[in-house]
């Protein structure tokens, strides 16, 4: 559970993983697989710096005992439970919110591949770069966060992740510029016949009410068709350092966006290159406007620092 120690291990899986997929196909099994337990050390690492409590499974007391320093009152310490690499990227994402470009559903591929390897010897190998370049994308962020050495950390590899990263962010521009032009076009299909006057009322009567299914929603202008879309994505509380009149916001950090003037939706990956869609937004009205049959997360963040 030390955090200098998960940095070293998963700088030495990524190595190995890197090795493995130099070698083409057949060791793309070993990449993918390496490549996860990489990632899981180093979002663990970045935890266990705050504290070792964070990468333990809280159901497991002698695991909370070990990490609170307690361990002599418990089991030894090979028997500790820590949580997976889904939990740790959770746990990550929350701390470090906006900073983390990989989502829930984008780290799905990297969860199945890797799980497929460790228990059935399964993988896709069509997938696998994309599946290594979420790796990559996810590892960069934390990196920077605790202050490591991009060189050190991939060594004679950086000129690979470069290539990979820059690769996989090319892609992804040109799906966002396909997104935007169909949807110019479907919106100028239906709405191009119409006078201004006539378009601006049936535009505010489809626009008006937010339509992805997610867990809270805040208004946007459409980057392809100037009509009111929505951002949706998880509502924090953040605190204010020294008070003040509202000690407390909203912070809506988005990871989608619909638009049902032209039908443009994106998810957290497109986001980014969608200009400021992907920014956090500070939310009007009171904080029990959004409590309804979930909690809100409280993350004892500061604005300003």
């Amino acid at each position: 559970m030390d955090a200098e120690q998960l940095k070293g291990s998963s700088r030495r899986w990524m190595n190995a993983a890197l090795a493995a997929f130099v070698e083409g196909p057949e060791g793309y099994d070993f990449a993918v697989h390496h490549a996860g337990v990489a990632t899981e050390h180093l979002l663990k690492a970045y935890l266990a710096g705050i504290h070792p409590a964070l990468i333990v499974d809280g159901r497991h007391f002698d695991s909370l005992l070990h990490a609170t320093g307690l361990g002599s009152y418990a089991g030894p310490l090979t028997k500790v439970k820590t949580i997976g690499l889904a939990d740790a990227h959770e746990r990550v994402v929350k701390l470090l919110p906006k900073k983390i470009p990989i989502d829930k559903k984008a780290l799905e591929p990297l969860s199945d591949a890797r799980n497929g390897v460790a228990h059935s010897a399964i993988h896709d190998s069509a997938q696998a770069e994309a599946v290594f370049t979420i790796c990559l994308r996810l590892v960069d962020p934390v990196l920077e966060e605790l202050k490591v050495d991009p060189n050190s950390y991939w060594g004679p590899y950086l000129v690979l992740h470069d290539k990979l990263v820059d690769e996989q962010v090319r892609q992804e521009r040109v799906a966002v510029e396909a997104l935007l032009i169909k949807a110019r076009s479907l919106f100028e299909q239906r709405f191009g016949h119409m006078s201004r006057k006539e378009r601006d009322v049936v535009l505010a009567a489809i626009t008006s009410k937010p339509m992805i299914t997610m867990s809270r929603e805040a208004p946007r202008e459409c980057p392809a068709c100037g009509s009111q879309g929505w951002v949706a994505g998880d509502v924090s509380v953040v605190h204010h350092h020294g008070g003040g009149v509202h000690p407390k916001e909203l912070y809506l950090d988005p990871h989608g966006f619909h638009c049902a003037a032209c039908d443009l939706e994106a998810g957290t990956k497109l986001l980014l290159h969608l200009g400021d869609l992907a920014q956090g937004i500070f939310l009007d009205g009171d904080l029990y406007d959004y409590i309804d049959n979930e909690p809100l997360v409280d993350e004892q963040i500061y604005r300003g620092h």
